[in-house]
């Protein structure tokens, strides 16, 4: 894991206390959920939804991955989508270059496909699209809601196994304002966070 991303990573985990405690009740299904599976020996498989798959939904696809590879979880695979397609944001990149991720654009469209590397030989591909297109599994897979529009206008998720919201204030509101790096970059914690502590407690279960 690249040193930067690791680091972060480290201050994050020193940091749990900050989560309030409802939050933590959510975040521990998604554990409980995870661990159920690795328990049995079948691949977890994670979907991160938000309405335009451009901000949030990436945060908590890259960070789950990081999340699982920084507690040396395997069979872990991490998507994300939408009820619609966008593109991965810009400032949704930036905000992830900022904690030592080196993110590749890979494809040159209107919705680049982009390799988001957190160590040597460790990444995860970022594009935007619906939940239900081809690269996302269809089946056996914890949908986790990240927007409140997204958890209210998809009330069904065909072959999802556990559907969970851990909704998150939208970075976008702070487009275009002096606080919008700031707000970003706190977006990012905050999902980061809650993936560290997710793993942190398959971790301890598995113990």
């Amino acid at each position: 894991m690249f040193k930067l991303v690791k680091e972060r990573c480290e201050v994050l985990v020193n940091n749990f206390k900050e989560i309030p405690l409802d939050r933590k009740l959510i975040l521990e299904k998604i554990a409980q959920y995870i661990k159920n599976r690795l328990e049995i020996g079948t691949e977890v498989n994670l979907v991160y939804v938000c309405t335009h798959n451009s901000r949030r939904s990436h945060l908590g696809q890259v960070w789950a991955a990081v999340a699982a590879s920084y507690f040396d979880i395997g069979n872990v695979k991490t998507f994300s989508g939408g009820t619609e397609a966008t593109a991965f944001n810009p400032n949704a990149i930036k905000a992830l270059i900022s904690s030592g991720f080196e993110v590749i654009k890979k494809t040159e469209s209107n919705n680049p496909v982009y390799h988001v590397f957190y160590g040597e030989g460790e990444s995860t591909d970022c594009f935007s699209k619906i939940y239900n297109h081809d690269v996302n599994p269809s089946n056996n897979f914890a949908a986790i809601m990240t927007c409140s529009d997204a958890e209210e206008n998809c009330p069904l998720i065909l072959g999802c196994d556990l559907r969970i919201g851990t909704t998150y204030n939208d970075p976008k509101a702070y487009d275009n304002t002096v606080l919008q790096d700031e707000k970003y970059i706190e977006r990012s914690n905050q999902i980061a966070m809650e993936c560290l502590y997710v793993f942190s407690a398959v971790k301890n279960q598995l113990a």
